[in-house]
């Protein structure tokens, strides 16, 4: 693995602190960000979801974010998904549900 992908002071990053639901997650906050395209929402402090352009494509990018210089950065953990996995994910989405409901 290539040094540049790796973040000096890791106390600084997105941790999955925030994962048991403690927090409710913000309502839709449309706005513009040049750098990360439109957020859609975010789903607890440092998790957001976001539209963007990235090499010509669409993307749905889920992902942590953590702070560096008092500024929010990308983290490496996430996922972007092209329009065809969004469509897919999003034609599942009952099928996701009742699988929650049954491992619940």
């Amino acid at each position: 693995m290539s040094g540049k992908f790796k973040r000096k002071g890791d106390d600084n990053h997105a941790s999955d602190a925030d994962s048991d639901g403690n927090a409710p997650p913000k309502k839709s906050v449309k706005s513009n960000d040049d750098e990360d395209g439109i957020v859609v929402c975010e789903i607890s402090k440092n998790r957001r979801v976001s539209v963007r352009s990235w090499q010509g494509k669409v993307m749905v990018d889920i992902r942590e974010f953590y702070v560096k210089d008092g500024k929010q950065m990308p983290g490496r953990k996430g996922i972007s998904l092209t329009m065809d996995q969004w469509k897919v994910l999003r034609e599942h989405a009952e099928e996701i549900d009742q699988a929650i409901t049954e491992n619940s």
